[in-house]
């Protein structure tokens, strides 16, 4: 056999181009914003509901419904839209950090065309969570705040215009690193998060693959999304209430009202109940469940196009 025979020709050793990191981290917080214009209101509502009940107060909303329907009546239709600014920064800033890097460590760790093992996806999935959600505690706290202003009375509200002046106000009335109060339960919550949602959603698509029931397309990612939706919300709401508390939190003759994520724990279940953990745990899976599927399909579908019509890579997947 000759050399010329023996040695594979260029375009067979060649290896379809890959999307570029850049491109990767573009598209991560391109879908978690679109995704966010359709479910902010949820996200409102799951904030109001997770302060209800706070400081031993009676709970100011009984349900998701009745929530809805006293944010209707006292601040009108716009106002289910309150803090849509600092919703699209945090996913401009968390989702493009931790979808860019969890992409970017997915493709590292896969060998020979076979994904990460569960174990490793649920460790990129950390990694990538703690990053984005330091990176993004900024716009969350504004948000948080801009979420429960409409809640308190006229005097005692802050009155954010948007997300710019939320920020420029806290770092000029209380401090910059105010920027980042609440930044351990906010990375706690999101290494939660991301390794529960980012790892059970390539399981659950890779498990729903191979009972043969399903094809790769938009029906498949919807169905693992909503189940990692599920897992996720199940896993993360005592983190998130924690956090929501800490974030909304004022002084008090000079003190915080909570000394951290543990003391926001124990308060609740002493004074509020062991369940109330998941308070909100409605609108928490109903806004996390759509967010979750709009995302990871927004991501899939540009991932595909780009691969497609950019690479000129026909039989590229959406990269999860």
């Amino acid at each position: 056999m000759s050399a010329t025979a023996a040695t594979p020709s260029n375009n067979d050793s060649k290896q379809p181009a890959q999307i570029g990191k850049g491109i990767k981290f573009l598209f991560g917080g391109t879908a978690g914003m679109a995704a966010t214009v359709f479910v902010q209101p949820l996200d409102l509502v799951k904030n109001r509901m997770q302060l209800s009940g706070e400081g031993g107060k009676a709970r100011e909303h009984k349900t998701s419904l009745h929530a809805i329907r006293s944010i209707l009546k006292n601040e009108g239709v716009r106002g289910i839209y309150t803090g849509l600014s600092a919703g699209l920064l945090r996913q401009a800033t968390y989702t493009t950090t931790r979808l860019g890097i969890y992409t970017t460590l997915f493709d590292i760790f896969s060998k020979d065309g076979k994904p990460p093992s569960f174990i490793m996806k649920a460790f990129i999935g950390v990694t990538a969570g703690g990053i984005g959600a330091f990176v993004g505690t900024p716009a969350e706290v504004a948000l948080i705040r801009m979420t429960a202003d409409g809640r308190l009375p006229l005097d005692q509200r802050r009155g954010y215009k948007n997300v710019v002046d939320a920020l420029v106000r806290i770092v000029r009335e209380e401090g910059v690193l105010t920027l980042w109060r609440g930044c351990i339960p906010t990375v706690g919550r999101a290494m939660v998060v991301n390794a529960a949602q980012l790892a059970s959603y390539s399981q659950a698509k890779q498990l729903l693959l191979s009972t043969g029931y399903f094809v790769d397309g938009l029906f498949l990612h919807f169905v693992a999304s909503m189940i990692s939706g599920l897992i996720t919300t199940a896993a993360s709401m005592p983190v998130d209430i924690a956090k929501t508390r800490i974030q909304n939190m004022k002084m008090i003759d000079g003190k915080p009202e909570y000394k951290g994520a543990l003391d926001v724990l124990s308060t609740v279940v002493r004074k509020e109940g062991f369940f109330s953990l998941w308070k909100g745990f409605t609108p928490y899976y109903a806004r996390l469940g759509p967010h979750t599927v709009l995302t990871f399909i927004f991501l899939e579908q540009m991932n595909k196009a780009y691969s497609k019509y950019v690479l000129h890579n026909e039989s590229a997947s959406g990269g999860l």
